[in-house]
This record gives C-alpha cells, structure tokens and sequence, in this order.
C-alpha cells in the first residue's frame, strides 16, 4: 500500500515537513488549529499580522514564516492537484493550469505588509485548468 506522502515528488519533501511542523508547533504553542483548508490560511494571514505588529526582527522568524508558506502551499497542492518544485534551495509550486506560485515568499510579503496567503490560495484555485 502506497501512501499520499510516498507519492509525492521528491521536491515536496522539505515544504511537506515545514507544513507539518508550522500545524503541530501552532496547536501546541498557540492553540491554532490549522487543518489544511482554504479558510484555515484567513487565520494564518492574522498571525503573520499579529507578529508583524509586536515588531519582531525578520531573522527571529524567517523560519516561522517559511512555515507558514508552506503550509499555504500545501493547502493549494490538496486543492488543486498542484505539485512542488525545487531549485537552488527555493521551493515553489505549480498548478495543473501551469501557473507557478510562491507562497513561501508570499509568507514574508506577509510579514513586510504586503502579501496575503490567503489570497494566493484564492487566486491559485480559481485558475482554470487548461484546455
């Protein structure tokens, strides 16, 4: 029996593991239930606003905030069919409609003030497959 996670391009790896660890580290720490669906990433935006706004250091968090980037990008993964991407360290994905996405970066546009995660999703859902 193949599971989900068996499946998964050897690029999903690293964002895979960073998404499971931002779910149990915000249930843990914070009490945030973050369950992979689209409305979950309304939170995730709020929290990134929340420590924006105690003026934490961009180095206290840049991993944080990877986290939560790739958390995002699991969420459009399992609803679109997209699949991760790797090169030089960076990670992306790309939907099926070929549209390449990068909700890491989008994380700490988030946390600059510019960015929205759930946003992205929104956007990278609603694209149409092609035809």
């Amino acid at each position: 029996m193949t599971t989900f996670q068996e499946t998964r391009p050897n690029a999903a790896t690293k964002p895979v593991r960073w998404a499971a660890d931002t779910v149990a580290a915000m249930r843990e720490g914070a009490r945030l239930r973050l369950d992979y669906s689209a409305q979950s990433l309304w939170r995730v935006d709020r929290m990134i606003e929340g420590i924006r706004r105690e003026d934490v250091p961009y180095a206290a968090v840049d991993k944080t905030l990877r986290g939560f980037g790739a958390y995002a990008g699991e969420v459009v993964v399992r609803e679109t069919g997209a699949e991760w991407w790797a090169s030089g360290g960076e990670h992306w994905i790309r939907t099926p409609d070929g549209r390449l996405w990068d909700p890491i970066d989008e994380a700490r546009r988030c946390f600059h003030g510019d960015g929205s995660l759930r946003l992205l999703c929104r956007e990278a859902t609603a694209a149409k497959t092609p035809q």
